[in-house]
């Protein structure tokens, strides 16, 4: 678990970096002495609106660089590259409320098997051949899904039919995220 001063300094980067991005800035230096900062991490940056709408969310499954390079990383991303939206403007980015998902690593499991996923708890990642959906633990909480649900729900972010999650050439794996944003 982050300690609250290390969630607050991420919280801080990922703003830093989507303001850069807004205004076409140089991205925040991700430079950390907390080792644990440093410690290479998978996360979701998301970004929402003053009434909780999304308008941004880009992250990565792979751990591959420092948690804190990370986030900036994915932040940028989030507010200028998620295809789903146009890039934030510097006149929305007080209104976005920034939250960080910093990911466990994937792990594959049988979604046959009682108590494999847990609404929640679990992240889902769908992957058969190139394509691949992930959905984060909060999705599934939020909108009240079934586990059922939640793996059709990841099948078809994958561009999968619902149910191919009962595929045994189908991949389904779960990971944890540690979930912490800025108040309102």
């Amino acid at each position: 678990m982050l300690s609250p001063d290390q969630r607050q300094r991420l919280l801080q980067l990922a703003r830093a970096s989507v303001a850069a991005s807004c205004s076409g800035g140089d991205p925040p230096s991700a430079a950390s002495p907390d080792p644990e900062l440093r410690e290479p991490r998978a996360c979701f940056v998301t970004l929402s609106q003053a009434d909780g709408s999304l308008r941004g969310c880009i992250g990565g499954l792979d751990a591959r660089s420092p948690l804190s390079e990370a986030v900036v990383e994915m932040a940028a991303a989030a507010a200028a590259r998620d295809p789903r939206f146009t890039p934030v403007t510097p006149e929305e980015l007080s209104g976005l409320r920034l939250d960080i998902s910093a990911l466990t690593p994937p792990e594959r499991v049988d979604p046959r098997t009682p108590g494999a996923i847990v609404v929640g708890r679990h992240g889902l990642v769908v992957s058969r051949g190139s394509r691949r959906g992930v959905l984060l633990p909060q999705v599934a909480a939020e909108r009240a899904w079934s586990v059922e649900t939640f793996l059709e729900q990841t099948c078809r972010k994958a561009g999968l039919a619902p149910d191919a999650h009962r595929d045994p050439q189908t991949c389904v794996e779960r990971f944890e995220a540690e979930v912490f944003g800025e108040e309102r």
